[in-house]
């Protein structure tokens, strides 16, 4: 096997041991390192949580004296600035790396190919932009957010063939199966925050939480829109035991009472700026990514995903499409967007398609016209 295909062999378990940091690391990227001797895995880690160690400090404890003279293969450029921990690049050189593969460069301005330039600078090979393209795409939300301050905002829905999210109006009723429900909670999983409506929680009273088979999962934060704070303090998206907060949004001039209620049983509650319809969604959107949140996984409901298509908001779906006709008396996937024709019309690209029992998930990126 050739130097190339060793590389992308290599790089491909770094990119497995990142996603097991997936959901877990905001503000932080998922990185992730192995580190290679003779042709011989030695050592592998992965960024855990901000704040902890990065992945090619864990790789490098775990190989000790081992990664003398040995090759580091990592998914992210390491940094080169002192944050909550010291510079990786200088833990790299100081441990006698002789090698560094490099998936991508960091976009972060306070990195930004000074890492690889430390390392050259230190007589340490580095070749970069090896899977360039699959380290990108497990750090989407990462590049978004240190690049705009924004988060990487997903659509999710569940609909039947005639585009309905329940059978009748006003009321819950599941229209995708079992696999499909799995599968939400994979990816609840590894979103850090989940979005819905006042009338969502009206109808569903959701928990919001994941609930994974071998149970092991990450809630993500919870964060609903409630203009008026009409949702009552004993919904189970406040008042259930997480490990992860309730955010709520409200307008400026929502009960000062009702937003003390909330604020005692620990739920944060952030105003913004409210209008007939509901709140001014770009101003949610940059408050979640002021406090560090780096994906947002919107389940809803119809109006929210009308007015994030509107304001082309959103980065990417999720859409789980079930062999039924709900009926006319259903809600509609979206409400409050309009397209002219084909041309003008927002549309998925990059599309992927994934069988789930009887039902097909459709996922790929928002592609606005214009």
């Amino acid at each position: 096997m050739n130097t190339e295909n060793n590389d992308k062999q290599f790089m491909r378990l770094a990119i497995g041991e990142a996603r097991k940091g997936l959901g877990r690391t905001s503000p932080n990227p998922c990185v992730g390192a192995v580190i290679v001797a003779d042709g011989k895995i030695i050592a592998t880690g992965y960024h855990k949580k901000a704040g902890t160690p990065h992945a090619e400090i864990h790789a490098l404890r775990a190989a000790g004296d081992a990664a003398r003279g040995a090759t580091m293969y990592v998914t992210l450029e390491p940094c080169n600035h002192t944050g909550k921990t010291p510079p990786c690049s200088h833990a790299v050189a100081r441990a006698g790396i002789s090698r560094v593969v490099v998936g991508m460069t960091d976009p972060n301005p306070l990195v930004d190919g000074t890492g690889i330039d430390y390392l050259r600078d230190h007589d340490i090979t580095v070749v970069s932009g090896i899977l360039e393209e699959e380290c990108q795409e497990i750090n989407r939300p990462f590049i978004k957010h240190v690049t705009t301050g924004l988060p990487w905002m997903v659509m999710k829905a569940g609909v039947s063939l005639d585009g309905r999210l329940n059978y009748q109006q006003g009321n819950s009723g599941w229209i995708t199966g079992a696999l499909s429900g799995e599968k939400v909670h994979e990816l609840r999983n590894i979103h850090d925050a989940i979005l819905v409506g006042s009338e969502t929680v009206a109808i569903d009273n959701p928990s919001l939480t994941t609930r994974l088979k071998q149970g092991d999962g990450k809630d993500p934060i919870r964060v609903i829109l409630d203009r008026t704070l009409r949702l009552p303090i004993e919904a189970k998206s406040f008042s259930i035991e997480s490990q992860a907060q309730a955010w709520v949004f409200c307008s400026h001039d929502a009960d000062s009472g009702k937003r003390a209620q909330l604020e005692s049983k620990g739920v944060r509650v952030f105003s913004v700026q409210g209008n007939e319809t509901g709140l001014a969604l770009p101003e949610v959107v940059a408050v979640l990514g002021r406090n560090g949140v780096n994906s947002v996984f919107v389940e809803g409901g119809a109006a929210i995903h009308g007015a994030m298509l509107r304001q082309k908001l959103y980065d990417y779906a999720y859409l789980f499409v079930a062999p039924r006709f709900a009926g006319d008396k259903g809600v509609s996937l979206v409400t409050g967007y309009e397209a002219a024709d084909r041309n003008s019309s927002v549309s998925l690209q990059n599309v992927r398609h994934t069988t789930l029992g009887d039902d097909v998930l459709i996922a790929g990126e928002m592609h606005y016209p214009g």
